[in-house]
């Protein structure tokens, strides 16, 4: 009897984590405002600037068995930018930085995703900000996975990456320690 329990607890575990490894496709939690776009650069090298992008959407697929197999692609309006001080806010949007006017959007289209270790990976892909188009990797981490208590299924991940203000055509100089521009990315996608 306990061996046949045991079998029949393996094998209700074996199908539970085929079914939770398949690939989805997910809605980044943009609405429950449960994903976040955050940036921190120096401030003159004496400390951070901290900001974040309101609003942006986005989709992910993912495959815990094939992490190699996913997908995310976000867009972000780059007039949401909002640092908590309306004057910077302003002069960021301006022609100095993200030139919003021209291009009120930046897209990031992942390439490819190499697993690093136990719920790790390297986000390969195209980011297009300010007009220009460069390959960055984002550095991510898997949080969780699990259903949410109104009936849906949920996954989460964090992110970082730097950026060279330069590479992506912004030349406005704020001294050697402002030269790059950290960014902080927390998700938590639906499953459709």
């Amino acid at each position: 009897m306990l061996k046949k329990t045991l079998v029949a607890l393996a094998l209700g575990g074996a199908l539970i984590g085929a079914g939770q490894a398949m690939a989805a496709d997910y809605a980044i939690d943009k609405q429950g405002q449960h994903a976040f776009v955050n940036f921190k650069i120096s401030h003159l090298g004496y400390s951070w600037l901290y900001g974040t992008f309101k609003d942006f959407d986005g989709s992910f697929s993912f495959d815990a068995a094939k992490p190699q197999d996913s997908k995310v692609n976000v867009t972000l309006n780059t007039t949401s930018v909002d640092t908590n001080h309306a004057e910077r806010d302003k002069h960021i949007r301006s022609g100095d930085f993200l030139n919003v006017s021209k291009h009120p959007t930046a897209t990031f289209a992942s390439t490819a995703v190499t697993s690093t270790g136990e719920g790790t990976a390297d986000i390969a892909g195209d980011l297009t900000l300010n007009g220009v188009t460069k390959p960055v990797v984002i550095a991510a981490k898997f949080i969780g996975e699990g259903k949410d208590p109104w009936g849906g299924y949920r996954a989460g991940f964090e992110g970082s990456t730097t950026l060279k203000l330069k590479d992506f055509g912004i030349t406005k100089d704020l001294g050697p320690a402002s030269e790059s521009v950290e960014l902080i990315i927390s998700v938590e996608g639906v499953r459709k």
